[in-house]
């Protein structure tokens, strides 16, 4: 089997192996579905990526953003954001959100780092088409905004359990579809003032506080091979997070902001990076 087939397989494997399992486990067929379809959409870039498809990367982020937040989101009534995620934990369920949230933001990411971010977000989906693709500035120092972020959303939805609201399932729709509005707007407005497509993801998105950390062990990392690099720089002048890919150590400049969107692999004059 050609080399360039592995990555693919593996990823559908893994995929199928959570769908089989939570299908099993839960009695739901809809898990069988759900996993499949985003297995088989993230090894379909993939395959696309190896053979040299210009967007296939983006090809999966509309495969895979596009049905989470219009199929699971607007019409299943799913809120797929963090409230979302809240919300079932204080319920004790472990359905829709907290299921999402711990494959592909809390546990995923010891396996694929930040690859959400890179392959599957909606709302980057839309910030990646933006015409600000390398950062035109240097970072800023509003990273803090994002917890702030990350406990307003915490007690946003504490506070309805306290205070008992009714129609619970119905407030948590339309914070889906409010949230989703203001972090485009939010991302695009700072895509413009700050001359960077993922400003937003950087400063504001506070998903970010699960990623990070677990990034930091991520078994799918981009290393630099110091015999073959010619500190040309090129990597990370296209980087659209700002990370020092020929710094091979975890610690290495915003390593855990890295969305393998392979630019810096793209971009190497001397082959130097691989994934």
């Amino acid at each position: 089997m050609k080399k360039d087939y592995l990555p693919p397989l593996i990823i559908l494997l893994i995929f199928e192996a959570i769908a089989v399992t939570l299908w099993l486990t839960k009695g739901n067929l809809f898990y069988l579905f759900n996993f499949s379809y985003i297995g088989l959409s993230i090894a379909l870039g993939l395959f696309l990526y190896s053979k040299k498809i210009k967007y296939a990367r983006r090809i999966v982020q509309f495969l895979v953003g596009c049905y989470m937040l219009v199929y699971l989101g607007i019409i299943s009534n799913e809120n797929m954001q963090i409230e979302g995620f809240w919300y079932y934990l204080f319920t004790g369920v472990f359905e829709a959100a907290t299921i999402h949230y711990a494959i592909a933001k809390i546990f995923g990411p010891l396996l694929f780092g930040r690859g959400w971010c890179g392959y599957a977000c909606w709302t980057a989906m839309i910030l990646d088409l933006l015409p600000y693709k390398t950062p035109a500035e240097p970072r800023k120092k509003f990273g803090f905004i994002r917890y702030i972020m990350f406990v307003v959303s915490f007690v946003f939805v504490a506070s309805l359990f306290i205070l008992r609201a009714g129609n619970m399932e119905k407030i948590m729709f339309w914070s889906f579809l409010i949230g989703n509005i203001v972090y485009y707007a939010v991302g695009v407005i700072l895509a413009y003032v700050l001359k960077d497509n993922r400003a937003f993801c950087k400063y504001i998105c506070p998903i970010t506080v699960f990623l990070k950390p677990m990034s930091y062990y991520s078994a799918m990392r981009i290393t630099c091979d110091k015999a073959n690099c010619v500190s040309c720089g090129k990597c990370k002048k296209v980087c659209p997070m700002d990370v020092d890919m020929t710094d091979n150590s975890r610690s290495r400049v915003n390593g855990t902001e890295c969305i393998l969107c392979m630019e810096c692999v793209e971009v190497c004059p001397k082959k130097a990076l691989k994934l």
